[in-house]
């Protein structure tokens, strides 16, 4: 059996439609909501509400062989310290000692937004206590990387996985913190017109700020390799492309799979998020390579490509 919080979300019901794909459906859905109705044709045992969780790992946690810990509150906007640690950090260190003690491996979420403003650069293997997070979320999980790297009893095999910018089919849900695909294809069906951001920085041109993007199939699949591969290391990982693009690039790229001329407009930054918005990520993939992973990552075009065609043909269930 196979655990899987945050199984109502973006990443988490994609992992476990791969692991469907995999032929896996002894897994176990942990969420605080009832599935969505696109989650219905995922096959699984059984759906926890990740308040019981706990009893139920207690109860019945012998029957499983690994936990993927995907559930947060993932806003960069959120206010409350109080929840966001008993979620973030609470929560996840809970789900850490009890697969230390069962010797359960744990595979969890961390973020590329632990690594702050960039200026120290995106490297996963050197001290994440140098990075100065941005965002409340972000600091909630460098706050839980740099406790689970101080710990003495640790599950047999875990991973801290540190997601680049993902975008993919089964964002919806997130509303404004879906990625800018998919605002991007929405907006460019209605109106024919990308608005963007207007850069703050005299060193960067309206459109130029870039990101690490990546698909979700191929965080996905680099996520079941940390659980499952051969040579992987306790540790965090960096899962992004290690090739950034602009934002005008990736714009372009959901005009070109619509078949249509660019038209891209830019309007300014909200004040609120000026102070926290990084300008540039592009995520070191030494450490996950030298992990035995060697599979390519889908560029912008290809997977834009993809996602548009997707999102086409599920009018009602992914858009």
């Amino acid at each position: 059996m196979i655990a899987v919080t945050g199984a109502n979300g973006f990443i988490g019901t994609n992992l476990l439609t791969a692991l469907n794909r995999r032929g896996r459906e002894d897994l176990i859905a942990v969420d605080r909501a009832h599935p969505p109705r696109y989650l219905r044709d995922v096959v699984v045992s059984e759906w926890v509400d990740a308040n019981e969780f706990c009893d139920w790992l207690s109860q019945r946690g012998t029957t499983l062989e690994a936990v993927y810990h995907l559930g947060a509150f993932s806003s960069t906007s959120v206010t409350d310290r109080d929840a966001v640690w008993a979620n973030n950090v609470g929560y996840t260190q809970m789900l850490w000692r009890w697969c230390a003690q069962a010797a359960v491996p744990l595979v969890y979420a961390s973020s590329a937004g632990t690594y702050g403003d960039g200026a120290l650069g995106f490297d996963d293997e050197i001290d994440p206590a140098v990075f100065q997070p941005l965002s409340l979320y972000a600091e909630s999980k460098q706050s839980f990387d740099l406790w689970a790297l101080g710990q003495d009893q640790a599950p047999p095999r875990w991973a801290g996985i540190k997601y680049f910018n993902v975008y993919g089919p089964y964002e919806q849900h997130k509303g404004p913190q879906a990625s800018m695909a998919y605002h991007w294809f929405n907006q460019v069906c209605k109106t024919g017109v990308a608005r963007l951001f207007r850069s703050h920085r005299t060193s960067v041109a309206d459109g130029q700020q870039q990101r690490d993007f990546v698909y979700v199939e191929d965080a996905v699949d680099a996520t079941i390799h940390l659980m499952q591969g051969a040579g992987v290391a306790n540790g965090l990982y960096n899962v992004g492309t290690g090739r950034s693009s602009s934002f005008a690039d990736l714009a372009r790229a959901v005009f070109a799979a619509l078949g249509r001329e660019p038209r891209l407009e830019y309007f300014d930054m909200p004040e609120s998020l000026r102070a926290q918005y990084q300008y540039f990520t592009e995520a070191t993939t030494t450490k996950l390579r030298r992990s035995g992973y060697a599979s390519t990552f889908c560029g912008v075009e290809e997977a834009m490509r993809r996602y548009v065609g997707r999102l086409q043909g599920h009018v009602g269930v992914l858009t």
